[in-house]
């Protein structure tokens, strides 16, 4: 898989470019920028240099300038190293930097601002269908997930399950960022069961046997690391009463398999439905980043139990898509959609399902979910059939 073509596309100027550990920056940047002059603060060694002397970077750049290109990769391990280069970029308006990072922490608290807009910030997203292209199976692909470093492994479900502890080891607790890595622990393994569900913080507090002040922390965390997300519901012009909690979801299917425990008790059902849901929204992310389409994931669940998993809105449309695991569209598959049909009807519905072809039932798109992750990528819209 290491010849596969990624929809990331480079970009003009100095950038910023997040995304998880092992979607494939380092790879991608090395491939289009061979000459590029590199600063790897993974390197125990390197990083201790920069972190004693950020300003040793004039040196560096004063040492390469003849590579006009300077990446510096992993820069939330030395985040004083950021006005060192809003000074180089200021200095050097011929020079391109480019920063990757895994991790918004201690960005966060560094303030990536320090750039004064002088860089656009870039995402990259775990493998979509589309450019893996005959290579996609769904049954595998819902099992190992889509992150390149596990796909493009010699053994994908060993390094799937290392996955996480790679994060604990490497992230929160080189960093401290928990007292105790047995309670962070038990949160992952808690906070699973929230997988393309609504959060309630206060259940999980309660099954952790912690604060809801810690549980927000530990998510936040997740959030830092670009290992979840939280997707708000969509109550703009709202004509219905809706709930108020947010829904969450980790940004690879299988990371989330990897992580939920599995018993006897548990039904294979659920755990498949969320993680085919999971696996169509980091495909929603994908495409809106990687299109650059003005466009903010939703979800819309009423008081009274109308839902749509996901709802697309922004200047540059407004989509309304349900995901569903079963091979035959019912009725009842659609009281969510039609609902919601009924308060925005400027909405584009689709319902992605297990079966075989596209139909249009009751006035609603039926799409099989093979086939729809197969097919969207950044150079069609999202419902495009061609």
């Amino acid at each position: 898989m290491s010849n596969l073509l990624r929809f990331f596309n480079q970009a003009d100027g100095n950038f910023f470019l997040f995304g998880p550990r092992g979607t494939g920056k380092s790879t991608w940047l090395h491939e289009q920028y061979p000459l590029a002059a590199w600063i790897d603060l993974l390197d125990s060694e390197i990083k201790r240099n920069f972190l004693a002397h950020p300003e040793r970077l004039r040196d560096f750049v004063a040492a390469n300038m003849e590579k006009r290109v300077f990446v510096i990769d992993e820069i939330q391990n030395v985040p004083e190293l950021l006005p060192m280069v809003h000074q180089q970029i200021e200095a050097n308006k011929d020079l391109q930097f480019i920063l990757t990072g895994s991790s918004a922490r201690k960005l966060k608290k560094a303030g990536v601002d320090l750039l004064g807009g002088r860089a656009i910030v870039r995402t990259m997203h775990p493998f979509m269908a589309s450019e893996m292209g005959d290579r996609f199976e769904l049954a595998q692909s819902l099992q190992l997930g889509m992150v390149p470093l596990v796909r493009m492994s010699a053994e994908p479900e060993k390094t799937l399950r290392s996955y996480i502890g790679m994060y604990i080891e490497q992230e929160v607790k080189t960093e401290g960022l928990v007292r105790r890595l047995d309670d962070f622990a038990r949160f992952l393994e808690a906070i699973t069961f929230s997988h393309a569900q609504v959060l309630n913080v206060a259940s999980i507090a309660r099954e952790c046997g912690t604060t809801r002040n810690t549980v927000e922390s530990y998510i936040t965390i997740l959030e830092d690391l670009l290992i979840a997300v939280r997707i708000p519901v969509f109550s703009k012009r709202a004509k219905r009463a809706l709930i108020s909690h947010a829904k969450l979801y980790f940004f690879d299917c299988g990371v989330y398999r990897a992580l939920r425990p599995a018993g006897p008790l548990d039904s294979r059902e659920e755990i498949g439905g969320q993680s085919l849901e999971g696996l169509v929204f980091q495909h929603l992310r994908a495409w809106i980043d990687y299109r650059e389409a003005d466009l903010r994931i939703y979800f819309w669940r009423t008081i009274a139990g109308n839902e749509v998993d996901f709802v697309l809105y922004g200047n540059d449309g407004m989509y309304a898509i349900e995901v569903k695991s079963g091979a035959a569209v019912r009725a009842e598959d659609l009281r969510g959609l039609k609902s919601f049909g009924q308060d925005y009807p400027e909405a584009r519905q689709a319902l992605l399902y297990r079966g075989k072809e596209r139909i249009n039932k009751e006035g609603v798109l039926c799409i099989p979910i093979e086939e729809f992750l197969c097919r969207i990528s950044p150079e069609r819209g999202i419902l495009e059939a061609g």
